[in-house]
């Protein structure tokens, strides 16, 4: 994310150096579904001195800016990942915990008509699959 100031900005809140680096962060791993943990440490790797408290209290308000979204996985604690604009859902390993995103026009089109058919109109979902991802099945064999 180059305009990481713009962004924060753009959201009403003030540009302090946690923000920075956490939005930073956010944007630059491989994994785009972090927990605060996950955060923390890799700021601490990166020599950056911010409180795990810093990066609760700075990703709540980045959730509640729209800027991140938290998902509630069963793993047991809250991941999060860059807001995009662009829905995807989730393929989650019961195993490892390796998230991946997919998005499939199909499965969008079935949900809104099956929504239809029980008189709702969709504000929105989530479709969350478990299972064993392919590592993890290669390493108990």
């Amino acid at each position: 994310m180059t305009n990481t100031h713009s962004h924060i900005k753009a959201v009403g809140l003030k540009v302090t150096l946690p923000r920075v680096k956490i939005l930073n962060l956010l944007a630059t791993q491989p994994s785009h579904h972090l927990s605060a943990e996950a955060i923390h440490q890799a700021l601490q790797l990166a020599g950056d001195d911010i409180g795990l408290a810093t990066v609760y209290r700075v990703l709540t308000q980045f959730e509640q800016a729209g800027l991140v979204l938290r998902h509630h996985f069963d793993t047991g604690q809250s991941l999060f990942e860059l807001n995009r604009g662009q829905h995807h859902d989730h393929l989650i390993c019961v195993e490892c915990g390796t998230v991946v995103e997919f998005t499939d026009e199909v499965i969008e089109q079935r949900q809104v008509a099956i929504a239809a058919q029980h008189g709702f109109e969709l504000q929105g979902h989530a479709l969350v699959l478990y299972g064993s991802c392919i590592d993890c099945r290669r390493q108990q064999h």
